[in-house]
């Protein structure tokens, strides 16, 4: 039945706030969130898209109680293909972006890939030349770990959404709101859900980065490189949603 659909996704974007925010979301009764965080259904790839399992992507769920359900997997807004399988499932679903500075954000993703053992280059390598490895993977030009430059353009990315769904079934929000002060996000997403207000949480960090040796700090060449390369996308980003970075 539709109404047992998933009713809101975090599509976006990975480091950049989204496990804060499903922790933060955890405490809300009026929800039914996933049991664990990131699904990973609309980017996979072995799923038969023609007939796709969604009984299968339900049972990461309580049983159907009447509360709106609810994920998180932040790939979404970068993989192909994710979008246009969320509006094929649900067209009236509602989705929350979180996004942060682009340069920071391929800082963190590069630290996490080089802390789990994926990533051996450098950072300054990964963000040039490095950028010619999605070319050899599949699908063509993406790939879920060496992705630290791609996944930032997020004008391109919020064109593609917004082309896809209406505007008023789109929550954007900055990670660094959250961080800072976390009752007035939540407050947003909340009214966005059509949810009560309720009382202010407790801030917290989540999901921070490995205290470690990576070889380097984030060079002031590599953010000047970075933010020449963002340049032109931050501006149509600024112009669909009127978030800014740099």
């Amino acid at each position: 039945m539709v109404e047992d659909r998933v009713a809101f996704i975090v599509a976006g974007v990975q480091k950049g706030g989204t496990t804060a925010l499903f922790d933060y979301l955890g405490e809300a009764p009026e929800l039914s969130l996933s049991q664990v965080k990131e699904l990973h259904f609309f980017d996979d790839e072995a799923q038969d898209w023609s007939r796709p399992d969604y009984a299968a992507y339900h049972g990461n769920f309580e049983p159907f109680d009447g509360r709106l359900r609810g994920e998180a997997t932040p790939i979404y807004l970068y993989w192909p293909g994710s979008l246009e399988r969320i509006a094929t499932y649900n067209p009236a679903i509602k989705l929350i972006v979180m996004l942060r500075d682009p340069v920071d954000r391929a800082w963190s993703h590069w630290k996490m890939e080089y802390a789990r053992g994926a990533e051996t280059r450098p950072f300054a390598w990964c963000v040039r030349e490095g950028r010619q490895r999605l070319f050899a993977a599949a699908p063509w030009g993406f790939h879920r770990e060496f992705s630290y430059v791609e996944r930032g353009f997020y004008g391109e990315q919020m064109a593609r959404l917004y082309g896809l769904f209406p505007r008023d079934q789109v929550l954007v929000l900055r990670a660094e709101d959250l961080r800072r002060e976390p009752a007035p996000t939540l407050s947003q997403v909340r009214g966005f859900l059509g949810l009560p207000d309720a009382p202010a949480p407790t801030a917290r960090e989540v999901h921070v980065g490995r205290d470690m040796d990576y070889g380097s700090d984030l060079a002031g060449a590599d953010v000047d490189h970075l933010r020449g390369v963002y340049a032109r996308d931050l501006g149509r980003l600024a112009d669909l949603t009127g978030v800014r970075f740099g």
